[in-house]
C-alpha cells in the first residue's frame, strides 16, 4: 500500500504542475432575474439558426421551459426540445439526443435542468464532433480534444456546477456503473443563472443539491491540487452556501438567496473543475450507479464521514475553510477548527431533514462498492489521505441503515 501511495502522490504532483500551466476556460456568465431574456439575445447574436434544448420531462411538464421558449421565439431563434433524460443519463439517452440534434439540423445546444440534462447534452455534443466514437470509448480524460458546437447551460438547481465543469457522468445500465468523461472542451461556453427557475424547487431537492455544491467546494479546497486561485472560488462558494442554504430551504421564494446559491454552485464548479473532487464523489457515484441514489443526497450523507476518515491530513485546510466560510473567527488548533467544520456540515444535514444513512445500502454490496470507489478514486482524485477498499468498507458501515 505504501508503494502505491507514493506512486499516486507522484501523479498528483505532476498534475498539480499541469493545472498551474493549463489555461482552463471559464464560461461567460449571465445571471440575475432577466437571465433567460439575455440568453435568447446571446443565442441570436451568436448567429444560431436552431438549437436543441436538452431537458427532462418533469421540468418540461411543469412549464419551466416556457420563459425560455418565449424568449427564443421573440428573438426568432428556432428550437427543438429533447426531454427524455433520465435522472442518471444513460448511453441510450445520449444517443437519442444526438439523433434528434442531427435530424433537426441544429447548430447549438441549450442544456436546461440539473446535472442529468447537462451531462446528457455535453456527451451528445461530443458525439456531434466525434460521430465515429462511441460513448463508452469517450470514457476517461482528454478523449474529445475538439471544440463542441455552441453550448449554453441553464441550471435549474444550485448544486452540480455542471454549467462550469469539464466533466460529464454517464450511467451504463448493462453494468450498473457510472463513468466520467473529462475534457476541457466540455466546459459550456455560456452559463445562465436565473433564480426564478429555482423558486419552485422542493425544499429537500434544494437542500441536497446545495450540499452537492458544498461537497464540490470542500473537496476542491482540501485536495492536493488546490491552489490559491482554486481556494478563492471554493471559499466564496462555502461562505455563500452556509449563509444561504437554510434560508432557501425554508423560504424558496427568496430570489436573493436563490441567486446566491446559484453563484455558489458556479464558484464551486470553477474550483473543482481545476482541482478535481474526492472520495465523497467516488462513493456517491457508485451508490448512484448500484442503487439509483440521487447524487446530491449521497454526497450530503457521505461528506462528514469521509472528512472524519481523512483525520489529521485534512485538519489544517478544513480549519482554514471554517474561517473563510464564516463559521468561526479563529481556532486554537487545526483539529478544533476541522471538527467544528465537520459538525457544522452535520448540523446542516440535520436541520434540512437529510438522513445520516443511505436506506438502500446493503452490507452484501460493501465489497463491490468499496472496490469500485477505490478504483474510481485512485489515483485520479488528489485527496488529503489515500484510502483503500478496507477504509471504504469502514465508511460504508457508518452510513448503512439502522437495524429494524
Amino acid at each position: 500500500m505504501k508503494f502505491l501511495t507514493i506512486l499516486y502522490r507522484i501523479r498528483h504532483i505532476i498534475f498539480l504542475g499541469a493545472i498551474k500551466i493549463i489555461k482552463f476556460p471559464n464560461p461567460d456568465l449571465i445571471s440575475g432575474e432577466n437571465a433567460i431574456e439575455q440568453l435568447a439575445e446571446r443565442v441570436k447574436s451568436d448567429g444560431l439558426k436552431k438549437v436543441l434544448v436538452v431537458t427532462d420531462a418533469n421540468l418540461h411538464q411543469l412549464g419551466l421551459l416556457d420563459s425560455l421558449k418565449a424568449a427564443l421565439s421573440t428573438h426568432n431563434v428556432n428550437f427543438a426540445v429533447f426531454d427524455d433524460v433520465q435522472p442518471n443519463p444513460t448511453i441510450e439517452n445520449i444517443e437519442n439526443a444526438y439523433s434528434m440534434y442531427t435530424k433537426e439540423k441544429c447548430d447549438g445546444f441549450i442544456a436546461f435542468g440539473g446535472g442529468s440534462p447537462m451531462d446528457c447534452a455535453k456527451v451528445a455534443a461530443c458525439r456531434v464532433v466525434k460521430p465515429k466514437k462511441s460513448v463508452v470509448k469517450m470514457r476517461g480524460q482528454f478523449t474529445i480534444l475538439k471544440k463542441l458546437p455552441p453550448f449554453y447551460a441553464v441550471p435549474t438547481t444550485a448544486g452540480t456546477g455542471s454549467e462550469t465543469t469539464a466533466a460529464a457522468v454517464v450511467s451504463n445500465p448493462k453494468t450498473h456503473e457510472k463513468f466520467a468523461i473529462v475534457d476541457l472542451n466540455i466546459i459550456p461556453h455560456v452559463a445562465v443563472l436565473d433564480p426564478r427557475l429555482m423558486v419552485g424547487l422542493p425544499p429537500f431537492i434544494t437542500a441536497t443539491t446545495g450540499m452537492d455544491a458544498l461537497t464540490h467546494a470542500v473537496e476542491a479546497s482540501i485536495g492536493w491540487h488546490s491552489t490559491k486561485y482554486i481556494r478563492g472560488f471554493a471559499e466564496k462558494a462555502t461562505k455563500l452556501i452556509f449563509e444561504n442554504i437554510e434560508e432557501v430551504y425554508q423560504n424558496g421564494s427568496n430570489l436573493e438567496a436563490r441567486n446566491n446559491m446559484a453563484l455558489a454552485a458556479f464558484y464551486a464548479g470553477v474550483a473543482f473543475t481545476r482541482a478535481s473532487v474526492g472520495y465523497v464523489h467516488a462513493i456517491a457515484h457508485n451508490l448512484g450507479g448500484l442503487y439509483g441514489v440521487p447524487h446530491g443526497l449521497a454526497n450530503a450523507v457521505v461528506l462528514p464521514y469521509v472528512l472524519e476518515a481523512f483525520g489529521e491530513k485534512a485538519y489544517k485546510k478544513l480549519a482554514k475553510l471554517a474561517v473563510a466560510g464564516g463559521l468561526i473567527k479563529s481556532y486554537t488548533t487545526p483539529k478544533e477548527g476541522a471538527e467544528i467544520f465537520i459538525q457544522k456540515v452535520k448540523d446542516l444535514n440535520k436541520n434540512m431533514g437529510i438522513p445520516t444513512y443511505i436506506k438502500e445500502l446493503q452490507e452484501k454490496d460493501f465489497a463491490l462498492l468499496a472496490e469500485r470507489a477505490a478504483k474510481e478514486g485512485n489515483p485520479a482524485y488528489p485527496v488529503p489521505k489515500i484510502l483503500y477498499p478496507d477504509d471504504f468498507i469502514e465508511i460504508l458501515h457508518l452510513i448503512k441503515p439502522p437495524q429494524e
